[in-house]
């Protein structure tokens, strides 16, 4: 099922015209949907189209396969000869090239390059070399497709064969909190927030779970196993894509349980020595696992050297599981399920609060300055730490000297009067003081988030200062207009 790839598509069809050849690269992290996406654009395109996935078969293998689309694009309705194959890579592009000639643009896709590339790392220059000599001078929109997110970005590098030549990469991310609606129409948005930050926005995930269950008899079903998707993928995952598996498990493990600093994972991690994270930590970022944040309040020229980083997990199942379910196996082991849906259901609000809710009041301030709803205008959208203080959401604009500060609460109770005063009274005046100037000359804009909406006190105190409150209802609304 193709859900919200609106923006996707739009770019891929923008591939179709003109006369010239176009070669791209499409990217992402496995279980996205990328080969979903790539097939139903290909088969809507009303274009004739060739699709190919590589393996990890040996290199004549996969010569062989490829072989036999190509034939097969340039003879349509005729069958393929038995053992037929190009007796090479180039010729096999050669032929491609001349199956993609006349008026009509002939879609190519090339899924899971990368594993092709490990099979035969030759078939960059080959590809190279049939572009420039044959495959440019065709109609075709040929399509580099993979998972592995490092591989795929080296090949766009400055000493790749293939650098100068393809467009993109168009990097598939997570499908937002919005999709949620159609996967689940019979949870309220409380239980639909509370499955993003278990599954994220990926989409084999959430085909997983029913909303005729409830989120903890999904879990049950699908997550209190030794085998399946939700019990390997973890490993998989990662593993495919480094040697050293068990080391990135224990600094996802690290990060998982608060760890945000580099010689903090490191250390919870068990590695040897105080800068031992930081090349795991590298590798994760590239591959889409983990995220490095700032402060806001960082100016720009500081923030590629700023030490007030902190990595937390990107990927909102790896969060969940090293969270839930790897630090309970024991559990999971002795079959004791009740036990472990007792320490989820305890923990996981607190969970969903510190995670994923913040992050949505993040997106949704995000969302107002693109459409320019909020008094001044917007650079950066985060959050603000310091060792004196922390703020949910933040934005600011430097040029504007203007500074947006907000608090997000997950909690089942109204938020009260206190949670204003604190952010205003107290936590503003040592935000400010970091500010250049002290931030004399800045000015300061509130808003606040709640998941049981606000007391009437708090509501007046708002009022005083004309900040912004959000409910729940308002925060899914503008969530669902993207």
């Amino acid at each position: 099922m193709l859900v919200d790839r609106q923006r996707e598509l739009k770019e891929l069809n923008g591939l179709l015209h003109g006369r010239s050849s176009r070669l791209v690269a499409v990217s992402g992290r496995r279980r996205l949907g990328k080969t979903t996406l790539l097939v139903h654009w290909a088969k809507t395109s009303n274009h004739p189209y060739l699709y190919w996935v590589g393996t990890h078969f040996p290199s004549g293998v996969l010569l062989a396969q490829f072989s036999k689309k190509v034939w097969q694009h340039g003879n349509p309705g005729k069958r393929v000869p038995r053992q037929f194959s190009y007796e090479s890579w180039s010729e096999a592009f050669e032929m491609l090239a001349e199956a993609c000639q006349g008026e009509q643009r002939h879609i190519v896709i090339m899924d899971e390059f990368p594993y092709a590339v490990q099979s035969e790392p030759g078939l960059p220059s080959a590809l190279q070399n049939a572009w420039d000599h044959h495959l440019k001078f065709s109609n075709v929109c040929l399509v580099l497709c993979g998972s592995h997110v490092g591989m795929m970005e080296r090949l766009l590098g400055a000493d790749a064969p293939l650098y100068g030549r393809m467009a993109g990469p168009l990097r598939v991310h997570p499908l937002p909190f919005s999709a949620t609606k159609i996967f689940f129409p019979n949870y309220n948005i409380e239980q639909r927030v509370a499955v993003y930050a278990i599954l994220g926005g990926v989409p084999a995930y959430l085909e997983q779970f029913s909303d005729d269950l409830s989120i903890l008899d999904n879990l049950r079903a699908n997550l209190f196993q030794d085998v399946g998707l939700f019990r390997n993928d973890p490993d998989y995952l990662i593993g495919e894509q480094v040697r050293d598996l068990t080391n990135y498990q224990s600094v996802l493990a690290a990060i998982a349980e608060g760890a945000r600093k580099p010689a903090d994972i490191g250390l919870q991690a068990k590695l040897p020595h105080r800068s031992g994270a930081d090349p795991y930590l590298s590798q994760l970022v590239d591959m889409d696992y983990v995220r490095r944040e700032l402060p806001v309040t960082v100016p720009p020229d500081k923030r590629q050297t700023s030490r007030s980083s902190r990595y937390v997990l990107a990927d909102n199942y790896l969060r969940f599981y090293f969270r839930f379910v790897r630090a309970n196996l024991d559990l999971i082991a002795q079959e004791l399920y009740d036990e472990l849906e007792e320490r989820i259901a305890e923990q996981l609000r607190a969970f969903v609060g510190m995670t994923t809710f913040e992050e949505l009041c993040q997106e949704w301030v995000l969302i107002q300055a693109r459409r320019r709803n909020l008094p001044f205008s917007v650079e950066q959208v985060g959050a603000h730490w310091d060792s004196q203080v922390q703020v949910d959401v933040a934005a600011i604009s430097w040029r504007e000297k203007a500074l947006l500060l907000g608090e997000a609460k997950w909690q089942q109770d109204r938020v009260s009067r206190r949670v204003i005063k604190e952010l205003i009274m107290e936590k503003t005046p040592k935000i400010r003081n970091a500010l250049p100037n002290a931030g004399q000359d800045w000015r300061i804009h509130y808003i606040f988030f709640s998941r049981a909406g606000f007391t009437e006190a708090a509501q007046a105190l708002a009022g005083e200062y004309e900040a912004t409150l959000v409910d729940l209802e308002g925060l899914d609304q503008t969530l669902s207009e993207t």
